[in-house]
């Protein structure tokens, strides 16, 4: 029998965990802003899961570009709104 595919979000923790030995070596200043951004693919799980990309990385990547993206256009609206 063949294994099973692990679900989009057990996949995304065995990639976060991969990316260790790179975190260890970010100022623990840094390594807080990392683990935040490593949250965000999490937020996505649904879209993550619809795009069946065979490189995992793919969806993590454009769910961390999605969220920056639209904490920069929220920064914009506050700063046109004043």
């Amino acid at each position: 029998m063949g294994r099973t595919i692990p679900s989009f979000r057990r996949a995304t923790e065995i990639e976060r965990a991969k990316w260790n030995l790179f975190r260890q070596e970010l100022d623990k200043s840094e390594r807080k802003m990392f683990d935040e951004m490593m949250t965000y693919p999490r937020m996505h799980n649904a879209a993550g899961v619809m795009a069946c990309k065979p490189v995992l990385l793919q969806p993590i990547i454009m769910s961390i570009i999605f969220e920056h993206y639209k904490q920069l256009k929220n920064m914009e609206n506050e700063t046109f709104a004043c």
